[in-house]
């Protein structure tokens, strides 16, 4: 059967990887690494069929010595957590022969990697045992691109930003801002797209040349419309693993995946059964009355699913509708009247809880910025201490000139600090860091404490914006009033933690 795979990923230093070390493995080789000083010792491994290096015609001749190329890409690469190399793993087809598989893989990488200046070193691997076909190649790529001569290029150069105007635009250490732009677009995911596509291309046109059924598709499920979640690769070995008994990981996650996805096509035909439900309810509210909360909820739940083309989309909406008609009938809401007078119960419980962590919260931020101007009134203070021994009129005069926008930063920075400097003019951080933990501990508490009235508050939020969108939607068509008006702003209670991200705001 006709399948298709093609997996990349990253050969990185920060993970204790070596490019030498990858090379010989995909390779079954031998090569010494003059970064590390080891050998790496593949020799023995079995099922690779042959290998092969592929230059582009700017590249020096030397790079087609396996241990060559490898080591001198180690050497260009001096960080510690370095990106060396691109790893590709693409399956072959059994349905063509080992000659055919081989032409098309050196074809594809020869069209889509070195016409664009890669170099490619890759191993054309096939299982040993009996019983398992799983035909594939392994594609290494140095990340670094060679310039026309031959020599290692950047892999990324600074474009600087300016204004409207033309002028530079700065950081607030003074530094020019620039955007980092990778030289290649090997990188990028519309690259990565197009060769899949071009390699399920090519072993379409070579099924049809053979007179055979089958296709490779390289789109996901997603991207298909097929609302099915994919199962892993699993490979040869493990294939073997599982037809002697014995249970693997990946074969725990792929049975798993095969009963979400029988259970995801009977949701499917329930949902058909509910959408029917739901267009007869429909009908029966367009009959002049006030509808209840949970006929708007189920107009809200319709408007979402058509909007929502992906199957799992739409079991989530599902799933987040039962939870709000739960929560309704718990409190016994019926219609919007009762669910304004919840939502006003609600806040006024909310209120103090604001009014405790908006106190908190202004006193951290008052204690952020004593910090703050803590560290500018450090970094500033040795050139008041400079300009302080000079003795002589003209020196001091002459230091002040050349340090005049410090000194008047630090003046008006010490002014703020006069309260928490000691007699010798030092700033000392450690109690205002000791009673901004306090704060930022009580914060927390209040938080943990309130979790239900947050979750409680979450909930009414989500029913509220869905049914005041149906509102809205239902008013553009009628000139009647509108049947949920929204709180006083005044009065909508906002729940916050003290970080950018503000995770748990709440408003009713």
């Amino acid at each position: 059967m006709a399948l298709f795979h093609f997996h990349v990923t990253q050969i990185k230093r920060s993970v204790g990887q070596s490019a030498v070390a990858s090379a010989a493995y995909r390779a079954g080789e031998k090569l010494h690494s003059e970064y590390y000083g080891e050998d790496s010792d593949y020799t023995k491994k079995g099922g690779v069929i042959c290998s092969e290096i592929l230059l582009p015609s700017h590249a020096p001749p030397e790079y087609s010595g396996r241990e060559t190329l490898w080591n001198a890409v180690e050497k260009a690469e001096r960080g510690k957590n370095a990106q060396l190399a691109y790893s590709f793993d693409i399956a072959l087809q059994n349905e063509l022969s080992l000659d055919e598989n081989v032409a098309l893989a050196r074809q594809f990488l020869s069209e889509q990697f070195v016409s664009r200046g890669m170099i490619v070193d890759f191993a054309i691997h096939q299982p040993e045992k009996d019983g398992i076909a799983n035909p594939h190649f392994h594609v290494m790529c140095p990340i670094r691109p060679l310039k026309e001569n031959g020599k290692w290029n950047a892999k990324q150069h600074r474009v600087y930003l300016t204004d409207e105007n033309g002028l530079p635009i700065f950081d607030d250490a003074g530094h020019q801002k620039f955007n980092a732009v990778p030289t290649t677009d090997w990188g990028t995911p519309e690259t990565l797209d197009a060769w899949r596509k071009a390699w399920a291309d090519l072993c379409n046109a070579k099924f049809a040349e053979k007179n055979l059924d089958c296709r490779i598709d390289y789109r996901s499920y997603e991207a298909q419309g097929v609302d099915l979640i994919p199962t892993v690769h699993e490979g040869p070995a493990v294939r073997e693993m599982e037809k002697r008994g014995i249970r693997t990981d990946k074969g725990d996650h792929n049975r798993l995946i095969r009963q979400i996805n029988a259970a995801l096509k009977d949701l499917k035909s329930k949902l058909k059964a509910l959408a029917t439900w739901i267009a007869d309810l429909k009908a029966e509210l367009s009959k002049p009355s006030e509808p209840t909360v949970y006929d708007l909820l189920n107009i809200a739940l319709q408007r979402r699913n058509e909007g929502a083309w992906s199957f799992i989309a739409k079991s989530k909406n599902l799933q987040s509708a039962s939870k709000h008609v739960a929560y309704l009938q718990q409190h016994g809401i019926n219609t919007v009247s009762d669910l304004e007078a919840h939502i006003r119960d609600v806040s006024a419980q909310s209120e103090p809880v604001k009014t405790k962590l908006d106190g908190i919260r202004s006193k951290l931020k008052e204690i952020d910025d004593l910090l703050k101007a803590g560290e500018r009134y450090g970094k500033l203070k040795p050139v008041f201490d400079e300009y302080s021994k000079k003795h002589f009129k003209k020196a001091k005069d002459s230091y002040y000139a050349e340090h005049e926008k410090e000194l008047k930063a630090f003046y008006a920075v010490r002014r703020k600090l006069a309260d928490y400097l000691d007699d010798n003019g030092i700033f000392h951080a450690g109690k205002l860091e000791k009673r901004r933990d306090t704060l930022k501990a009580e914060f927390d508490r209040i938080d943990r404490e309130n979790a239900p009235l947050k979750e409680q508050i979450a909930t009414l939020n989500a029913i509220r914006k869905a049914i005041t969108q149906v509102q809205t939607d239902s008013s553009k068509n009628r000139s009647s009033d509108s049947i949920f008006e929204p709180q006083d702003a005044q009065k909508e209670p906002r729940y916050e933690q003290p970080q950018p991200k503000k995770k748990h705001e709440f408003e009713i």
